[in-house]
């Protein structure tokens, strides 16, 4: 019978290993993050090899042992005895290792090098996230029969589980494995399913009787008849199925799946369908990390985000930018919320592996080890990929993508998110069956009403593709306040009025299938610097230590949930210099009255998610607001909250702006950009089409490239960009503000250096 034990006490660990003279070890348990700290400080994060080492003892090998190792990020080395035995390029993905061969009776030694430094040919290659390294998921030693169920096939069960409606009320339940057969010796075996309701009657059971000599394939096809259906948050209603392996009447290996009955389509008009109905995606995105610990999460920190992530309202929730954790998804499958899987394939694609093996690679993992929860609703195969430039070539790798998961899974839908660059006639937006768009307008660019006639735009371009918004936030530090909010002042006032635009945008839209905060918690993002804090993404409804409910935290709950609430927004905004204050109540309930120092000053019904008093006045010192709120059956709900009129404007609520340093935009002030001239490619010399890295293998070009632009693709984050950015994809970045001028002057110059120039 298969036996699975814990590895995951007394490693030792060795940071630095290859650059440490000493090799100094300490003591640690997995989870286990080597940047839980430095990779949310901003400070510089380290980036390199580490060693975890263990020792097992066998009294006896008489089965056979295979190693499971939950994440090593971003790519891992495993040795056994000394003995080099794999290579995992995959670091958000579980991978196991067959152990037999290696170990010897008595006592072995585990070795595994993790590094998270950068590989050319390993996603993700650069993201607005840190790339955490560790072995920051559980490892387990599974001892099995020599007859079992596939645990090599870089999935999780080695068993795959369809459902499919039928006519009527029926739907068509399809069960897929391999067994192997580790002695390649003929055994006679039998395979049986049961499936049982939450009440655990058995309303299913079959078994087939066959051989096994090397590995055999086996499916079953049965019909359940009127099966209670999986609503979502409505009613996430499962039932167990239980796979069981004998031998000579012997129970050598079992899995316990769960299963939820249910369909789900994908209309342009409509949206997504679930069971027929219409439901719109009141979605949130999450990073797997927390704070001062990075990665390396327990099941109670992940139970504790499935539970904020309920209370907000959402029924659907982005797991971004990678393969979570697998108890993460079996969360969401309980919960009833729809997940967006995705792999890494993220913002620009390798330059050294034309076959693009490893974004292949990881969505084949992240398809076959969560093919099985029933939470997941779709694959997505791409983020902004496009970042750096759009061409044929990435129209081919994200086909190559969309084709292998629909391959390996035909019965889910497949997204992608674009960056807002990518234009709605692109041939890139008819390649998955939802389109997703990461839009930022009212904080990156443009203005807030930009959303919605994007979205307009997007639907009279392209009617019959159905469109979501993948990512849409602000980043918000929940310490600044405003009575003027507006952009980049990272107050929380700000963050309400964007979210609620953003709430209201989608409501009104039918042919919105709905949207994906950015992000439900603050996140570790080593290259930032910004709203008053280093290291942190700030996005989030909830900060990273998930300690803080920022104000549109509970916009969102009106929204969205429920359960009945009263909150009152700004209770951090404590210190006001103004005598009369607009007071913002976040409600989902039928009326609302207001009471300063225990006089009722107003009452009103609520006709929307966020309602404001208006001219409120205050006394000079300590003022205390109470809201009483109230269902249409009467039930009363409250909140309160102190705040003191003060003479004085509170200057720590305001964000300073530290100087900036010149940038492009200001370098183009010193060009003649009077004469416009025409772009032409001249056969044979330079041009703005060029590749920045093929500009810089001749000292003449760029030269010209830096005369314009500096050392600007000369950091680590750019320099990832040079094999695929040309200066005419960089003119059409928002980034790089480049006036549409200065293109020909630029081309004008390149174009009398030929290409075969050996100046070098």
């Amino acid at each position: 019978m298969i036996n699975v034990k814990e590895l995951n006490q007394d490693w030792l660990f060795t940071e630095a290993y290859e650059s440490s003279a000493d090799h100094k070890e300490t003591r640690v348990d997995l989870p286990h993050c080597f940047n839980a700290k430095d990779g949310q400080s901003g400070e510089g994060m380290f980036k390199g090899k580490c060693r975890y080492q263990r020792k097992i003892t066998l009294n006896q090998i008489s089965n056979y042992y295979f190693l499971e190792v939950g994440a090593a990020s971003l790519v891992a080395e495993v040795y056994v005895n000394d003995h080099y035995v794999c290579l995992n390029r995959c670091g958000f993905s579980m991978f196991r290792v067959h152990l037999t061969p290696y170990l010897v009776k008595g006592e072995n030694t585990i070795t595994i090098f993790v590094d998270n430094a950068k590989h050319d040919d390993v996603y993700p290659l650069m993201a607005d996230f840190s790339f955490y390294g560790g072995l920051y998921r559980d490892v387990k030693l599974i001892e099995v029969d020599h007859v079992h169920f596939d645990l090599m096939d870089n999935g999780k069960d080695g068993i795959y589980v369809a459902q499919k409606a039928l006519n009527g009320d029926a739907f068509e339940l399809s069960i897929t494995g391999t067994i192997i057969n580790e002695r390649h010796a003929s055994d006679d075996v039998v395979i049986a399913i049961e499936l049982f309701d939450r009440e655990n009657n058995c309303t299913l059971k079959r078994e087939k009787l066959d051989q096994c000599k090397d590995e055999l394939s086996f499916k079953f096809t049965e019909q359940i008849e009127s099966p209670h259906l999986w609503q979502g948050v409505k009613d996430p209603y499962l039932y167990q199925l239980q796979v069981s392996l004998y031998t000579d009447g012997n129970l050598i290996d079992k899995r316990q799946l769960s299963i939820g009955f249910r369909t789900i389509e994908v209309t342009a008009d409509q949206g997504i369908l679930l069971n027929g109905e219409p439901l719109k995606l009141n979605g949130v995105s999450r990073h797997q990390d927390f704070s001062q610990i990075g990665n390396a999460l327990t099941k109670e920190h992940m139970e504790r985000d499935l539970a904020l992530i309920k209370e907000v309202g959402a029924n659907s929730v982005r797991l971004a930018h990678y393969q979570h954790h697998d108890y993460f998804y079996t969360l969401c499958d309980e919960a009833g919320l729809l997940v967006w899987a995705e792999i890494p394939f993220i913002s620009v694609p390798t330059t050294t592996d034309e076959e693009n093996q490893n974004a292949k690679e990881q969505l084949e993992r992240l398809i076959k080890q969560a093919y099985n929860h029933t939470s997941i609703y779709c694959w997505g195969v791409q983020n902004e990929i496009t970042i750096a430039v759009e061409n044929e070539r990435i129209y081919e790798l994200v086909e190559e993508l969309v084709d292998l998961a629909r391959h390996l899974d035909s019965t889910r839908i497949i997204a992608q998110a674009n960056i807002h660059s990518v234009n709605n006639k692109s041939y890139l937006n008819g390649l998955t069956d939802i389109v997703g768009y990461n839009l930022y307008y009212g904080w990156y660019y443009g203005e807030m009403g930009g959303l919605g006639e994007r979205l307009d735009a997007f639907n009279k371009d392209r009617p019959n593709i159905p469109v979501l918004v993948s990512e849409y936030g602000v980043d918000t530090n929940p310490k600044f306040h405003s009575y003027h909010p507006e952009v980049k002042d990272y107050t929380e006032e700000y963050q309400l009025l964007f979210q609620d635009n953003a709430l209201r945008t989608f409501e009104e839209r039918p042919y919105v299938l709905g949207g994906y905060v950015w992000a439900m918690f603050d996140f570790g993002s080593e290259i930032r610097n910004e709203g008053g804090a280093k290291g942190i993404n700030q996005k989030g409804l909830v900060t990273i230590d998930r300690q803080t409910k920022k104000d549109a935290f509970y916009l969102c709950k009106a929204y969205w949930s429920g359960d009945p609430f009263v909150k009152l927004a700004g209770s951090r905004f404590v210190n006001r210099h103004r005598k009369n204050n607009d007071i913002v109540i976040l409600s989902n309930l039928s009326r609302v009255e207001l009471l300063v120092n225990g006089s009722k000053v107003a009452e009103q019904a609520v006709t929307k998610p966020m309602e404001t008093i208006k001219d409120i006045a205050l006394t000079l010192g300590e003022n205390v607001i109470l809201v009483n709120g109230y269902d249409q059956d009467g039930n009363q709900y409250q909140d309160d909250m102190r705040i003191h009129h003060v003479k004085e404007q509170d200057k720590g609520y305001t964000f300073v702006q530290a100087e900036e340093k010149s940038n492009v935009t200001n370098w183009f002030e010193k060009f003649d950009l009077k004469e416009v001239q025409e772009v032409n490619v001249k056969e044979g010399y330079y041009s703005i089409f060029d590749t920045i890295e093929d500009l810089y293998k001749n000292q003449k070009a760029k030269a010209v490239f830096k005369k314009y632009f500096g050392d600007i693709m000369e950091n680590d984050t750019m320099r990832l960009m040079t094999g695929l950015m040309t200066i005419e994809s960089m003119s059409k970045r928002s980034r790089f503000k480049i006036p549409k001028e200065l293109l020909g002057v630029i081309n004008s110059e390149l174009n009398v250096i030929p290409l075969n120039d050996d100046s070098n």
